[in-house]
């Protein structure tokens, strides 16, 4: 029989604590977030929780117990003699929009989205099969959120600059493809950025599509398009001198027919660019990982569930370097060059050629 270490029991207690604290907060930031108090606290010197929500415009019963909830979570400081709530300014430096790609606030708003789709979850657990994308109301916005810090805002200074040279071919005028583009918005300020290429974006999810191409007329953009497709089924050959897909492989139904369709629609000299999540393929080695966990819980309430609701192959969002790497070699791929960028650790770019 086991011998009980008590100590070890009441150290678990604590960290279950902070567990159901820490699930807490991140709701109370993902609210913070969406309504704007976080960005509105930035510029407001110590308020009442009346002042605040006047200059928020939102109901002060609420804002009050958010804002409780954020004292005691540490969040937000409080002055109890004048009942004034404060942002401090290295708080602020995570949590707001104009401290994109840094706020953090935006990744919290996944616990909101995820614990939607709990029931149906457990019930896979249960009988097998997936959630299908349709399930999840407010993930493709908040993946547009999250791509458009991590990706988007930095495009032209940081992702463009790991291709040697590549920058000046935009200019000429090149073909490029995004492949699981979603809403579009990194594809539409490449070709505001460079109008002698062709852009052409490709979703499995009309929704996205549908902003996108919105978002691209009201642009006037002639020099991009956008299509509902499947990326396991399209059959282009040699078209494409920039291939994209930003974190968009893994939770693929079949990512493998999807990297042999990449690599077929490639032209020789062509570079595939695939921004994708920074681990290894194994449990054991992604222990110091800041956010495996995280990445782990996404994977099995969203990629790897949603893929699985297709009857495809569950990748999951931890598939991993060591994956990653078998695939593409499996798919054709052989010269490859991994790389990170100071501002988003969680991600690795791969520069792929054939």
């Amino acid at each position: 029989m086991q011998s009980f270490d008590t100590d070890k029991a009441d150290a678990f207690a604590g960290q279950m604590l902070d567990v159901l604290n820490g699930g807490a907060i991140a709701l109370m930031t993902a609210i913070g977030h969406r309504t704007g108090l976080f960005d509105i606290m930035a510029t407001l010197p110590a308020a009442t929780s009346e002042q605040i929500a006047q200059v928020a415009q939102l109901n002060e019963r609420y804002v009050r117990e958010w804002l409780n909830a954020m004292v005691t979570g540490r969040v937000v400081d409080y002055e109890p003699t004048t009942q004034m709530y404060t942002l401090p300014s290295e708080h602020a430096a995570l949590l707001t929009r104009a401290a994109s790609p840094d706020n953090l606030a935006v990744f919290t708003q996944y616990i909101a989205d995820l614990g939607k789709v709990e029931p149906q979850i457990t019930e896979c657990f249960r009988h097998g099969g997936g959630v299908p994308y349709a399930a999840y109301t407010n993930f493709q916005e908040v993946m547009a959120e999250d791509s458009g810090q991590s990706v988007v805002a930095v495009l032209e200074t940081a992702i463009l600059p790991l291709i040697p040279h590549l920058s000046d071919a935009l200019k000429k005028g090149i073909r490029v493809l995004d492949i699981g583009c979603g809403s579009g918005r990194a594809l539409i300020k490449l070709a505001k950025l460079f109008p002698a290429s062709r852009f052409t974006g490709y979703d499995f999810q009309a929704e996205g599509v549908d902003r996108a191409r919105a978002a691209a007329t009201a642009e006037g953009l002639t020099n991009i398009k956008f299509h509902v497709q499947d990326a396991a089924y399209f059959s282009e050959v040699e078209q494409y001198d920039l291939i994209c897909t930003f974190d968009a492989i893994h939770d693929q139904a079949r990512p493998d027919l999807v990297l042999q369709n990449i690599y077929r629609a490639l032209r020789p000299d062509g570079t595939y660019l695939m921004q994708d999540i920074h681990a290894s393929s194994h449990v054991d080695k992604n222990l110091d990982h800041p956010l495996a966990p995280m990445l782990y819980t996404l994977s099995c309430m969203h990629c790897m569930t949603v893929s699985l609701a297709e009857g495809g192959m569950g990748l999951g969002t931890v598939w991993g370097q060591e994956k990653a790497m078998e695939m593409l070699k499996a798919a054709g791929f052989q010269k490859f060059e991994i790389k990170q960028l100071e501002h988003d650790p969680f991600n690795d770019y791969y520069i792929i050629r054939k």
